[in-house]
This record gives structure tokens, C-alpha cells and sequence, in this order.
């Protein structure tokens, strides 16, 4: 049954309109799930902007789709499928050295192998298990309903888990992540800290996507990182403006998917693009203003000198 069927429609009265929508439990865990992969998404995917892990990040998102189906045809459950597909890809991808002049080709050339070749396998997983086509869609753009209490709970283990690494090696990874050379040059553990954070990435990825589907895993995990970062170069300030426009834009997609006929996933990928355009237009004003005060200031001190 689709959620415009159970929705009654807007009745402009924000009290009532919530007292509806929280009356199934089905809401009530996916705005719990949504929080949680939401959060978690804000801070792994303001760090995976920051090293401009864009392409690992989507790779390991992409890779949770051959999971779940795979999990499914042996008959176990999917969140399995994704968590253990999306782990071993980062070890995967962790493994391919860094250093040397040719080493970002090779990693790009190893993670878009990785990514074609598991792809291929999601699609063979699907076509051997008889009857799934239904499933399918669930799997690349996501679903927000039958999400039980169970599920909830594991998610937010896992996140709880990441969070609590992620402020162990926080700080030392925001400096092997800005100046990695003059990071090693310290005795930071550069590469151990790479292996860390991409089986961070890989568990946010898995967690994520059990939300928005393999194909909308970015509508959290990176949206909200880059439009933090757009705005604010602060560390602190970015990490908890990526987890609230993470927050918003899932709650949002929520709502108003409950009263209209439109997938979730839509609503959350549209609003966190919308945020997106609006940060970045309004930097550009910004850097437009100050670039044109520069040069009021710079011109009289010119014509004095002349």
C-alpha cells in the first residue's frame, strides 16, 4: 500500500498533520532510521568531501546494490549483504597503494573495476533469483517503509560504533587529510588512518543505502558535506551544518512524501540538491561583493601613490 493511500492529505494543521503520521509505527522507525543514517552520514560524508573520496564513497554505495540481492538469493538478510559487501569493497579499495606520482590513477582505475565488475553481479543475483524484479527498485532508489524496530536498532549500533571511532581518529584524520605529506613528516599514520576512514565510508555507505537505495546513497552523503563545506571552512562548524541539512532533508523528504504520491527518495535528493544551489549562489554573491570591496579600497591608495 503506497503512504498517499494511508495519508489523509495536508490538513494545514502541523499538530494534527504529525499525530497522523506518527499514528504508524512504520513512520515512527523510519523517521528513527532516517535520523540515525542521517547523522552518521553528515560527519562520514563531510570528511569523505574533504579528501575527495567522492568517486570511493560512490563506489562502495553502488556496491551495496549486489549485496543486498546477493544476501537475498542465499537467503540471509540484506542488511548483511550490504554491511558485508561494502566492508570488504573498502578493504578492497584500501588495499591499493597510495604513494607514488601514478598512484591516483591507479586507485581511480582499481575502484572503477571494483565497481563495474560487482555491479555486474548485482544484476546476475537479481536475474537468478526468480520473482525479485519487485525488489529491485527497493534496492536502488530505497525505501523508508517496513522498517522494523529491529532494524532500527542495528543501525544504530553501527553508527554509534562509527561515530565513536570517527572522534577517536577525528582529529589526526582532519590533518593527514589537509596536508597528508606534512602529516607523515609528524609521524601521523597516514595510511592506517586511509584503511580506518574507507571502512567508515563503507559502513555509512551500507548504512545509507538500506535508506535511499544504492543509487540515492549521495543525497545524504554528499549534498550535505558539500553545501556545509561551501559555506563554512570550520571544522567544527561544517561537521554539525552537514548533520543538520542531513537532518532536515531527510525529515522534509519524510513529510511531504507521506502526502503525495512521489517516491522518498525524490523528495530528499531534490531538497538537498535545492540547498546545494542556493550555498553555492550565495558564496558566489558573496565572493563577487568582497572581490569588488577590494578593489574600491586598492584603487584611491593607487591614485595617491600616482
Amino acid at each position: 500500500m503506497r503512504l498517499v493511500e494511508l495519508a489523509s492529505g495536508f490538513s494545514w494543521n502541523p499538530a494534527e498533520d504529525l499525530r497522523q503520521m506518527w499514528a504508524y509505527s512504520f513512520m515512527v522507525n523510519a523517521f528513527r532510521a532516517g535520523a540515525v543514517v542521517a547523522v552518521l552520514a553528515g560527519c562520514v560524508g563531510w570528511f569523505m568531501v574533504l579528501r575527495r573520496q567522492a568517486f570511493a564513497g560512490h563506489t562502495l554505495s553502488l556496491v551495496g546494490f549486489p549485496g543486498a540481492a546477493g544476501a537475498t538469493l542465499i537467503g540471509v538478510s540484506a542488511a548483511g549483504g550490504y554491511f558485508g559487501f561494502c566492508l570488504a569493497a573498502a578493504l578492497v579499495l584500501a588495499a591499493v597503494p597510495r604513494a607514488g606520482r601514478h598512484a591516483g590513477g591507479a586507485a581511480a582505475a582499481v575502484t572503477g573495476t571494483v565497481q563495474a565488475f560487482l555491479l555486474a553481479c548485482g544484476f546476475l543475483f537479481v536475474a537468478l533469483y526468480k520473482g525479485f524484479l519487485n525488489g529491485v527498485n527497493a534496492l536502488l532508489f530505497g525505501s523508508f517503509l517496513g522498517i522494523t524496530s529491529d532494524q532500527v536498532l542495528v543501525l544504530l549500533a553501527v553508527a554509534v560504533c562509527c561515530l565513536a571511532v570517527l572522534a577517536v581518529v577525528g582529529r589526526p584524520l582532519l590533518f593527514a587529510s589537509t596536508d597528508p605529506d606534512v602529516a607523515a613528516a609528524r609521524g601521523v599514520p597516514v595510511r592506517a588512518l586511509g584503511v580506518v576512514f574507507l571502512l567508515l565510508l563503507g559502513a555509512a555507505a551500507a548504512e545509507v543505502g538500506q535508506i535511499t537505495g544504492s543509487l540515492l546513497v549521495f543525497a545524504l552523503l554528499v549534498m550535505p558535506a558539500a553545501t556545509a563545506q561551501t559555506l563554512t571552512a570550520r571544522p567544527a562548524a561544517g561537521l554539525v551544518l552537514s548533520v543538520g541539512i542531513a537532518l532536515a532533508v531527510t525529515w522534509s523528504g519524510l513529510i511531504t512524501a507521506y502526502f503525495s504520491p512521489y517516491p522518498i527518495g525524490f523528495y530528499v535528493s531534490t531538497f538537498a540538491f535545492g540547498i546545494y544551489v542556493l550555498a553555492r549562489a550565495g558564496r558566489s554573491a558573496v565572493d563577487r561583493v568582497q572581490r569588488v570591496q577590494r578593489i574600491q579600497r586598492v584603487q584611491p591608495a593607487q591614485q595617491v601613490a600616482s
